[in-house]
């Protein structure tokens, strides 16, 4: 109990005094995590109007597929994104592999099927409730797409906020492209699996107190917006 006591008071001046290696973390990870879910976001948001409103053949098992990959492992990404950016990989021209770069491409992956398989559920439900209206005022599914993702907005963006979640809690896809080099690839949970296996609690512990609050910060605005959009539909 006294160990966890000296290492909690240590974590806690840690952040107080804004140690420069746990700002530095906690800036990487925050970068990374948000330009990963961001360009998930560009990318989830039209695939998942686009099969949504949009009949093509195959269509059925598209949906099956997006709806197994929200579930993907981790260390399966991680793996796939390490033989794409390793020297003989297509992509290991490019030198990208152990760098920010991966690390966002593999979180990206991670959340796109996240984000596209909720919007499509949620495009299509508005869909089937407005086809009728919005055809008769002359808007194709192309055209409705707009207005759709905008009624759609609070559900998106409990999704998005979701997907943020699980990028930033994550740790087997950005270990393996990443390789947690100090002042490189070092983010908040690869850094708590390192200095917790080198007896370097009171970082560790810092870092998890930080990432207890940006989880909390933002599971609670996925229930509050959930909520809302419950409210608002009944």
């Amino acid at each position: 109990m006294t160990d966890f006591h000296a290492a909690f008071s240590s974590a806690l001046a840690l952040i107080l005094n804004l140690d420069p290696d746990l700002i530095e973390i906690i800036l990487l990870s925050l970068k990374v995590t948000l330009t990963g879910v961001g360009l998930a976001t560009l990318i989830g948001l039209p695939l998942g109007a686009f099969i949504a409103l949009f009949k093509f053949p195959g269509r059925f098992g598209v949906v099956i597929t997006l709806n197994a990959f929200m579930g993907l492992p981790p260390v399966v990404v991680g793996l796939v994104v390490y033989l794409l950016l390793s020297r003989s990989g297509p992509f290991g021209i490019f030198g990208l592999l152990f760098t920010p770069t991966a690390m966002i491409i593999a979180q990206c992956i991670l959340v796109t099927p996240i984000l596209a398989a909720l919007t499509r559920q949620a495009v299509a439900d508005l869909w089937a409730e407005y086809a009728e209206q919005l055809t008769s005022l002359g808007a194709s599914p192309a055209r409705a797409v707009p207005t759709l993702l905008w009624d759609a907005r609070l559900t998106i963006l409990t999704a998005i906020l979701a997907g943020f979640g699980r990028a930033s809690a994550e740790v087997g896809a950005v270990m393996i492209v990443g390789g947690n080099i100090d002042h490189v690839s070092r983010v908040m949970t690869t850094a708590i699996a390192l200095e917790t296996s080198k007896g370097n609690l009171a970082l560790a512990l810092g870092l998890g107190i930080i990432l207890m609050i940006l989880s909390l910060v933002v599971n609670g605005s996925a229930y509050f917006l959930g909520d809302t959009v419950k409210r608002t539909q009944g």
